[in-house]
């Protein structure tokens, strides 16, 4: 697992503005449950001097969301909306003494989230600048507009760099050649015009030795029947089931579609405020149990027959 700064943990088990804010006069909402983050940041604004006088979230995520939103509404309290829209993803991170490279994308979210909310508050309409055909990462939903700004904030240069703070390229790794692009457009944007690449070095080829052995490929993962996959994530929730008794709740598995996994939390874990971070930490456990990208999703959200 990831290794977390106090004040990460100290925002995730105690953190601050979260839940409905009453009289709130700009909301923002991005991400989807499921794509598997989800994010709702509340702003009371004064309007006559425009500074935001408290500021709440609600978000559906893993710890690092939990942190970094709960970090966002205590560093724009108290600013205007001028103020609050110069900090960054990075400035986020920084607040919470880092996150791990994974987890980014946590702090991007905050970002957008805030952007939405100021142009809820004046009126105007937010987007992500979406452009129809410019779908880059279709497990995550994430637009070629979206990862070249990061990539220009964040000076990224890698794919890896890129799914760390965008989620895309995560899942089927399908996109990771249109990300490759972008990041070669954002890489020849850098060097200007008047910069030419260096010449390539024609390296001459050594002299011909005997054979090696070659090495056996390397076998591919037996993939899990339906059966085995099952008794898989039922080993997952079991694994969990005791921490979750402790706090006087349980977990039940009610259904498999795909990749969503539907399950229910009883007792006091029902309804409790750290509902998402519960599933959040249950999703992880099945991602890394099965070897493939799931969702981990309450029963509330499992589709309906019509």
């Amino acid at each position: 697992m990831w290794e977390y700064s106090d004040k990460v943990r100290e925002h995730f088990f105690n953190p601050r503005n979260s839940g409905p804010l009453e009289e709130a006069n700009g909301i923002g909402d991005v991400g989807s449950i499921q794509c598997g983050d989800a994010l709702r940041l509340m702003l009371k604004v004064n309007p006559e001097t425009e500074v935001i006088e408290d500021a709440h979230f609600q978000t559906f995520g893993c710890g690092s969301a939990i942190a970094s939103s709960s970090a966002l509404t205590e560093m724009i309290k108290g600013k205007t909306l001028d103020e609050a829209l110069k900090v960054s993803n990075q400035d986020i991170a920084d607040f919470l003494d880092g996150l791990p490279p994974e987890k980014m994308h946590c702090s991007v979210m905050g970002r957008e989230a805030l952007q939405a909310a100021v142009a809820n508050y004046r009126g105007e309409e937010w987007s992500d600048d979406h452009e129809e055909g410019a779908l880059i990462c279709k497990c995550f939903a994430i637009d070629a507009v979206m990862i070249e700004d990061v990539v220009k904030a964040n000076n990224l240069h890698t794919v890896e760099e890129v799914t760390f703070y965008t989620k895309a390229g995560g899942g089927c790794a399908a996109c990771h050649e249109g990300i490759e692009e972008i990041l070669a457009k954002v890489k020849a944007e850098r060097a200007g015009p008047g910069e030419v690449s260096p010449p390539l070095v024609q390296i001459e080829p050594a002299p011909k030795a005997a054979a090696a052995p070659v090495a056996p490929a390397p076998t591919a993962p037996i993939k899990l029947t339906s059966v085995q996959r099952i008794k898989k994530i039922e080993e997952v929730l079991e694994s969990v089931r005791p921490m979750l008794l402790r706090d006087h709740g349980d977990v039940e598995l009610v259904e498999v579609q795909g990749k969503h996994i539907y399950v229910s939390l009883k007792g006091a874990c029902s309804g409790c405020m750290m509902e998402a971070a519960t599933l959040g930490g249950i999703q992880q456990k099945m991602i890394e149990t099965l070897g493939e990208l799931v969702q981990v999703l309450p029963v509330s959200y499992m589709p309906t027959e019509a």
